[in-house]
C-alpha cells in the first residue's frame, strides 16, 4: 500500500493513552484512578472538526506483568469512549499491545512488531482506516511514542509535557514539544 498519495486517504491524530489523555500513574486499569488530563475533551474535539481521525495507540504492558486483564482493559476503554462521547468527541479506534519481551507472563513474554517503539498499531490503523501518514500527526509523551511515529512515516511527531519527564536534549530533530493536547491543535491551525 502506498501510504503517501493523498486521494480518498484519511488524515489522522495518533495519540498515546496515559500522559497524554490521563494522567500517568502507573498502570492505570480502574475508572477511579483514571484521571483526564485537562483539555483533551476540547482538544481531541477540535481536531476531529478540522478533520482528523483519533486514533488510540497503547502499549499495555500492566496485561503483560499480570497487573490486570485484557477484560479490565476493555472495560476502561468502553468507559473512556463513552466519556468521550458525552462531551461530543468519537474516538475512531483504539490499538493497544499486551506484551512485554521481558516482563511478560506466559504467553504475554514474548517481542511484538505492535509495541512501541515498533510501528506495528500505527500501520495496522492505516490499513484499516486509509490512512495517509503524511497527513497525519503523533501524539506522545514518551520517546518510545515518537520513534514509533518516525518508523511508521507520520508526517508530523509531538511530545507533550503531561507524562513521563524528558530531557529536551535527547529529543529528536524535527519533533516538536508542546506542553499539552491544546498545544497541539494550536499548531495544527498552523
Amino acid at each position: 500500500m502506498n501510504t503517501n498519495i493523498s486521494g480518498n486517504m484519511n488524515k489522522a491524530l495518533f495519540i498515546d493513552r496515559d500522559g497524554v489523555i490521563n494522567r500517568e500513574k502507573g498502570y492505570v486499569f480502574r475508572v477511579e484512578d483514571f484521571e483526564f488530563i485537562d483539555g483533551v475533551f476540547e482538544a481531541l474535539k477540535e481536531a476531529a472538526g478540522l478533520g482528523y481521525k483519533i486514533l488510540v495507540i497503547t502499549n499495555q504492558a500492566g496485561i503483560a506483568r499480570g497487573y490486570y486483564s485484557e477484560m479490565d482493559f476493555h472495560k476502561i476503554t468502553k468507559w473512556m469512549l463513552d466519556e468521550f462521547r458525552k462531551k461530543g468527541v468519537e474516538i475512531t479506534d483504539v490499538y493497544y499491545d499486551p506484551y512485554h519481551p521481558e516482563y511478560g507472563k506466559g504467553k504475554y513474554r514474548k517481542e511484538s512488531l505492535r509495541r512501541k517503539p515498533a510501528p506495528g498499531m500505527i500501520l495496522d490503523a492505516v490499513r484499516d482506516h486509509h490512512i495517509n501518514l503524511q497527513r497525519s500527526v503523533l501524539v506522545g509523551d514518551k520517546l518510545s511514542d515518537i520513534e514509533a511515529g518516525r518508523r511508521a512515516g507520520v508526517g508530523r511527531l509531538f511530545l507533550v509535557r503531561t507524562g513521563h519527564p524528558f530531557y529536551e536534549d535527547e529529543v529528536p530533530e524535527g519533533v516538536e514539544i508542546v506542553d499539552n493536547m491544546n498545544g497541539v491543535v494550536k499548531m495544527l491551525h498552523d
